[in-house]
């Protein structure tokens, strides 16, 4: 079975559709993507390098507006066709393809981009080749954690309702397993942590709402086509407040932020001593602290 023959868990397509409406909704809604642009722009600021070639996957780190050095050249991947926007190189193809060239970029970042990947461990390899010697890549990321109010909610009603469910929030990765995707791409020195920001909402409507004008309403696959039932969704709301609702009526919304940090390798970056080649064995160092303890 070829890549193109393999199932995909993501509609491209429906994918580059819930992005172009987002735009609609103007830049207010997309207050969660500037809040962790400016959180990742705080992590580039500690690094002590100057970036000059800048390779921006997926155009969500503009929206901040300070997200990338004043000296730097900015070359945008958009995951859909972005009228007006002169920076921008062609889109990510539908396979997925990364339209750069290799070795090409002193810093390649993505904000909130790669949740909705079929393909993330080639992506993460295309994105390493694009990669001078010593170039970092840093993203952040949807991480599991994310949603799992709603999606329990809506998974719970429907069922409930109608004796199945349909997938309606995508699925999202453990910090480990993109950890070890950093690694089996090729990145040196490759960290992965995580943060969660929390949005309250009046009501999971509201919530809703906000998706779909961040660009993030449903694009499975699998997902049903038709609109969720009335009481479907008046039953997944009441749950949800039942379950998450605070003192204040107001309900939880939370956003687990996966950061991710590899570097293109080169000579100049530290290295792991190879097995062996340590002058003092374990034993000898212990042997070592045992007798000093005991002199004193």
């Amino acid at each position: 079975m070829t890549h193109t023959d393999q199932p995909r868990l993501f509609d491209g397509p429906a994918r580059r559709r819930n992005l172009v409406r987002a735009e609609q909704y103007g830049t207010g809604a997309a207050f969660l993507i500037d809040e962790v642009a400016s959180r990742l722009a705080d992590r580039l600021a500690d690094v002590a390098r100057d970036f000059t070639t800048i390779l921006d996957v997926g155009g969500r780190m503009h929206t901040s507006g300070s997200g990338f050095p004043a000296n730097g050249t900015v070359t945008t991947v958009p995951f859909h066709d972005s009228q007006g926007n002169e920076t921008a190189c062609k889109r990510l193809t539908d396979n997925e393809s990364l339209p750069v060239e290799s070795g090409n970029s002193d810093l390649v970042v993505s904000n909130l981009s790669l949740h909705a990947i079929n393909d993330l461990p080639g992506l993460l390899i295309q994105i390493n080749r694009a990669l001078k010697p010593d170039g970092l890549f840093m993203a952040s990321l949807f991480g599991g954690e994310t949603l799992h109010e709603l999606r329990h909610a809506l998974l719970a009603a429907e069922s409930e309702i109608t004796g199945g469910a349909h997938p309606r929030i995508a699925p999202m990765a453990d910090v480990r397993d993109l950890g070890s995707l950093l690694q089996r791409a090729g990145f040196a020195l490759p960290v992965a942590d995580m943060d969660t920001i929390t949005v309250t909402y009046d009501h999971p409507v509201k919530l809703m709402h906000d998706l779909r004008a961040m660009g993030e309403a449903n694009c499975l696959t699998d997902r049903s086509h038709r609109f969720m039932r009335r009481d479907v969704l008046m039953r997944a709301c009441a749950l949800y407040s039942d379950r998450h609702g605070g003192a204040n009526g107001r309900i939880p919304a939370t956003f687990q932020i996966v950061y991710l940090t590899g570097w293109h390798p080169d000579e100049s970056q530290p290295q792991p001593l190879k097995p062996g080649s340590g002058k003092v064995s374990l034993s000898s160092a212990l042997k070592s602290a045992i007798g000093k303890e005991e002199k004193t």
